[in-house]
């Protein structure tokens, strides 16, 4: 990753409806998997050209996933997209559920018109990977990474991110439990995985990149998960 790349990092949260205590955070992704096999989606807002190229992208998960993208105007959506709020973030799976008819479940924060076909990838790849209920990946709880913490603390507690060390805490490096999860190895390829350069580890070694599409075990991962 450059500088400039390190520079501009974009990364979002994972939005819970239930506090951020241990026991309820950590239970949350087995109890999160959506019984439907399709799942009906709605903007709350957006340019009409930005939300064709977000139903494009979002669709690549139905390739490998039992599971269908029904976009529409169904008031009873259960997610449901916006682009004005701060930041791109979802809630994961079906804490959707909780959330208010009228709110957003999903936010494009930085997506406009002018922004590259890559970034919209790697994006709307990601915000519907939580929305289908998978976690980031650099929480897997078969960990490995050698965080430098006061590296990471210092950086997202700066531009665009804003962080305090609590939200790191919260957002990097708290595992999810091994035994309320589904999870595979680490995969430094996965589109959930938060771009980790190598400032950021005491071994000094990068784990993966600005990763823009969906990895072999992300396919496989999600087509498990809605088989």
């Amino acid at each position: 990753m450059t500088q400039e790349e390190l520079d501009k990092l974009h990364v979002c949260v994972d939005r819970r409806v239930v506090p951020v205590g241990q026991a309820e955070r950590m239970a949350l992704v087995k109890d999160c998997r959506w019984t439907d096999d399709s799942l009906s989606i709605r903007f709350l807002d957006g340019d009409p050209g930005l939300q064709e190229r977000v139903k494009k992208v979002a669709r690549i998960w139905t390739e490998f996933a039992n599971i269908k993208f029904l976009f529409g105007n169904d008031p009873e959506a259960q997610i449901r997209i916006s682009f004005k709020e701060r930041g791109s973030w979802s809630y994961v799976g079906t804490q959707c559920l909780g959330i208010a008819k009228h709110a957003p479940t999903m936010n494009f924060g930085w997506l406009t018109p002018a922004t590259g076909d890559e970034e919209v990838m790697r994006v709307v790849l990601h915000e519907f990977g939580h929305a289908l209920g998978c976690i980031h990946e650099h929480q897997n709880p078969a960990g490995g990474i050698q965080w430098n913490k006061e590296a990471v603390y210092a950086y997202y507690s700066g531009h665009p991110n804003y962080w305090s060390r609590k939200d790191v805490d919260t957002n990097l490096f708290q595992l999810y439990d091994k035994d309320l999860t589904a999870h595979t190895q680490l995969d430094p390829h996965s589109i959930m995985l938060y771009p980790v350069p190598a400032a950021f580890t005491l071994d000094g070694k990068a784990i993966g990149g600005s990763n823009k599409v969906l990895s072999d075990m992300d396919k496989e991962f999600i087509g498990k998960l809605y088989p």
